[in-house]
């Protein structure tokens, strides 16, 4: 289990048989050799040799992964969930500069968007990030560069959560941690748009924690062809309270995570301080993560207390239900995604899904010398079969 100058233990679970599927040439493979054979050794910078120091890292900045995105605000079709949310696309085009949005992205103008849809083949990307962040997330670029080149041909977009990346809600109703009902809305919305296009899921975080519950929700009818987590936290209750029982959890992560939703609550309060028993006082309260959860997300949801929302909207057991291809990464080091929230047992029930881990790589983060990050190589790398993208492999036609 150990790890020795950034050299870490790869590991694969799954269950004793997996889907086969058929590569382009016709041959058959497993499921999980697929996965084995799509993902690099894990060599990572030694002078970051624990889950701490690989998180605290991506506060730094490095280098830059230009993507430019052009946005466009989608009205909640389920009057349950009303409210807007912004969708970036990626774009080889630049747009007008706009100060009001993340940086390089700008609006669809009203006939660029009427005008977008097409009837080709392209592989198609539905992104989800992690808490509190967005399109520009330095994580999340570092996986679409690689797929939305010339070369590789890939599209792609990015479901920002309710309240973040600089979009304004337009109801009480933020983000929660298994708020399925935007993704779900946008895929329908694709399978219109581009009725030929294969779609493909990709969650960090816990952006990966609602994109398993949406495959799970969907079951055999999930349009996606296959999907790919990364740094799930699977089980939001076990997280919480290691995180609570942690002083660098409690006094580093949760107040970080904390701060960034107050920040967004802060932004949103006109809206949010609509729902009974929410005010600035209690927004100014919130100094951890489950502050936030305790004076916001229960309340806007009508849950009892914290717990029941963690349980609830957990993955863990969720996984169970998937039936696509499906393929997890999570390093046993993380100090957010906690090793023990991990559903091995559940995982190795579903022949539709692979997890693998690695003994050190911290929360999205596993960097490398460099600077680069390890977790981008099996999501994007050349693999064998289709347009040679482990992504695409993943949605390979299943055997008969």
């Amino acid at each position: 289990m150990s790890s020795w100058l950034g050299y870490a233990k790869t590991s694969f679970h799954h269950a004793p048989k997996t889907i086969t599927l058929t590569t382009s040439s016709g041959s058959e493979i497993p499921l999980s050799e697929l996965c084995k054979d799509a993902t690099p050794p894990c060599r990572l910078n030694p002078l970051l040799f624990n889950g701490h120091l690989q998180t605290f890292w991506t506060a730094y900045k490095g280098y830059d992964i230009p993507i430019v995105y052009r946005r466009k605000i989608f009205e909640a079709e389920d009057p349950a969930v009303a409210g807007t949310f912004a969708v970036d696309f990626v774009s080889r085009i630049p747009g007008e500069k706009d100060e009001s949005l993340p940086p390089r992205t700008s609006y669809f103008t009203d006939q660029e968007f009427g005008e977008y849809g097409s009837s080709d083949s392209k592989p198609m990307l539905v992104t989800l990030h992690g808490l509190s962040g967005g399109s520009y997330e330095m994580y999340l670029r570092a996986v679409l560069a690689p797929l939305v080149t010339e070369d590789n041909g890939w599209e792609a977009c990015v479901v920002n959560a309710r309240g973040c990346a600089m979009a304004k809600i337009s109801t009480p109703i933020m983000f929660n941690a298994r708020a399925t009902w935007d993704i779900k809305q946008v895929v329908e919305w694709l399978r219109k748009k581009f009725p030929n296009r294969p779609l493909f899921g990709l969650g960090f975080s816990l952006g990966a924690n609602i994109l398993t519950r949406y495959v799970a929700e969907e079951g055999s009818n999930c349009l996606f062809k296959a999907a790919v987590v990364c740094s799930n936290p699977w089980n939001l209750d076990i997280s919480d309270q290691f995180l609570r029982n942690s002083f660098i959890g409690n006094q580093i992560y949760e107040r970080v995570m904390g701060n960034n939703v107050k920040h967004l609550a802060n932004l949103n309060a006109e809206q949010i301080c609509k729902v009974p028993g929410i005010d600035m006082e209690g927004i100014e309260r919130i100094k951890h993560l489950y502050d936030f959860d305790r004076e916001i997300q229960i309340k806007v949801w009508g849950y009892p207390s914290t717990g029941a929302y963690y349980r609830d909207a957990s993955s863990c057991d969720a996984v169970i239900a998937v039936k696509v291809p499906f393929f997890a990464i999570n390093a046993l080091d993380d100090p957010i995604a906690v090793q023990p929230g991990i559903p091995f047992d559940e995982i190795k029930t579903n022949p539709y899904t692979v997890l693998c881990t690695t003994t050190l790589g911290g929360h999205l983060s596993w960097f490398e010398v460099g600077g680069g990050r390890w977790f981008a190589k099996p999501v994007s790398q050349k693999g064998p079969c289709k347009s040679c993208i482990p992504l695409t492999t993943l949605g390979c036609q299943l055997s008969e």
